[in-house]
């Protein structure tokens, strides 16, 4: 069996600012660009590789959730411990000067792991935490 991962789900409490951080800071492509009365759901991913996207969607709009949940779902945002995504690149220090120099909130700066990988962290404007690392 041969499987792709193609779309994960992002959450994104103001579209418009998580959209200028994955296309301007982070270089991914807009792919689709979706509204829905008062909500958006934006598909991006990275240039030359269509197969995988993220999607970035409007956080707690599953009708099934209570009102607590939802309040929960707001705080873990808030505190930047409710999503997050690992990217990986062949040059994590480039792809961390990149995406410093571009002003995202740098969380971890390039380190070795003791598990064989070196990465940094960021979190994206709505709090996920996006890892980026490399084998090292």
């Amino acid at each position: 069996m041969e499987l792709t991962i193609h779309n994960t789900f992002l959450p994104a409490d103001n579209p418009e600012v998580s959209l200028t951080f994955w296309r301007d800071t982070m270089g991914f492509e807009v792919r689709n660009d979706v509204g829905y009365g008062d909500m958006r759901w934006i598909t991006v991913g990275p240039p030359g590789q269509p197969q995988t996207s993220i999607v970035l969607h409007p956080p707690a709009v599953d009708p099934a959730l209570t009102d607590d949940e939802k309040r929960v779902i707001a705080e873990l945002m808030a505190k930047g411990s409710y999503a997050s995504i690992v990217l990986s690149s062949p040059n994590v220090d480039e792809a961390f000067e990149t995406v410093q120099k571009n002003g995202a909130d740098v969380v971890q700066e390039p380190i070795d792991q003791p598990y064989g990988l070196r990465d940094c962290a960021f979190r994206d404007p709505a709090g996920n935490m996006v890892r980026i690392n490399q084998a090292v």
